[in-house]
């Protein structure tokens, strides 16, 4: 089994968490400067954006921006939430979408009904799941997506969390003002770390977490662009102003089967690198020479390792030069932005 311990601390006067998995940083959570995702906003319409089918909206933080906008008029009030961070001078992306979201339970005022996470597939417990659900919200109009975590978890926590994001659902969206408010603050990273990092592990909470237990050591090397891969070859992660270009280099191998076996070892790193490092956007991977024959493994081997990633991540596929493209969601600030150490 391995060892997870997740070391709460402070980085530069910064709120942050880190897990650590056998050793190795697996992922890390730093507080930033601009709105937290998840936070919710009353804002007005400010002008549409025609050509993008979308509205620039006024906050108490800046400009946001909302997409597929339909039948809001400027100077119109409306709920929404942040769901990701903006690149550098570029506008708050939001959705009108409120979800309310904790350790066991989502809240979503706008798509009523129950579900339940795919994860759990034993038939009792999602009948007792059910019914701790059913006798939570009783007749309540709210959805509600119970989450992986839920499964043998205890039937109080379970219940008392369904509760507190139903009521707090239900006291933003009950909440009537004439002018821009924030209404609630998006999850800080220690509040995250429990919110989503829910397997088994130690908890640190000492004081210089992060040096005594190798945790600066290893944002000193997400910091770099070079990611070390098993087997001797390394990948090269260089953000640009466009996208972010990843170059894998089979190292000191140079066998026939070099090429494959780097670009796979590159599919099971990806989403950690990218996750330390904060990255998101679109990324362009500029693998090491294989057989064609051998996309259709480095394929499932991508699709395996991003199935249980944080962020939201588009497979695209192949460019006509050999290339292959992914698009990810910019859901944390950038780690060269938050540490300057």
């Amino acid at each position: 089994m391995k060892r997870r311990c997740i070391i709460l601390d402070h980085l530069e006067g910064r709120e942050a968490a880190a897990l650590m998995v056998d050793g190795q940083l697996d992922d890390l959570l730093i507080e930033g400067d601009a709105p937290a995702p998840g936070t919710i906003y009353r804002a007005r319409a400010d002008r549409p954006v025609k050509g993008q089918g979308g509205m620039f909206l006024t906050t108490p933080d800046g400009s946001a921006f909302l997409r597929q906008v339909r039948g809001l008029a400027p100077g119109q009030l409306l709920l929404v939430q942040v769901t990701g961070y903006a690149e550098p001078g570029k506008a708050i992306p939001v959705t009108q979408k409120l979800l309310f979201k904790s350790r066991y339970a989502i809240i979503t005022p706008d798509a009523p009904g129950l579900n339940l996470s795919r994860s759990i597939r034993d038939e009792a417990e999602r009948d007792r799941l059910l019914e701790i659900a059913h006798d939570t919200l009783g007749d309540a109009s709210y959805g509600l997506i119970l989450r992986s975590s839920c499964a043998g978890a205890n039937e109080d926590e379970i219940a008392d969390d369904i509760a507190r994001m139903a009521g707090l659902a239900q006291d933003v969206l009950r909440d009537t003002g004439g002018e821009t408010e924030t209404l609630l603050d998006g999850d800080g990273p220690h509040l995250l770390a429990w919110r989503d990092w829910t397997d088994p592990a130690e908890i640190i909470t000492e004081s210089e977490g992060f040096a005594v237990h190798g945790v600066l050591d290893a944002i000193d090397l997400a910091r770099g662009t070079a990611e070390p891969l098993p087997g001797g070859g390394r990948m090269f992660i260089e953000p640009t102003r466009a996208l972010i270009a990843v170059d894998v280099n089979t190292g000191p191998d140079t066998s026939l089967a070099a090429g494959i076996k780097a670009n796979l070892a590159c599919a099971r790193a990806l989403p950690r690198a990218l996750r330390l490092r904060g990255l998101g956007g679109q990324i362009t991977l500029d693998l090491a020479p294989m057989p064609k024959k051998d996309r259709r493994g480095f394929e499932t081997a991508l699709r395996a390792a991003f199935r249980s990633d944080s962020e939201e991540t588009a497979l695209v596929g192949w460019t006509p030069l050999g290339h292959y493209e992914l698009q990810r969601k910019r859901g944390r600030t950038p780690l060269a932005q938050s540490v300057s150490r």
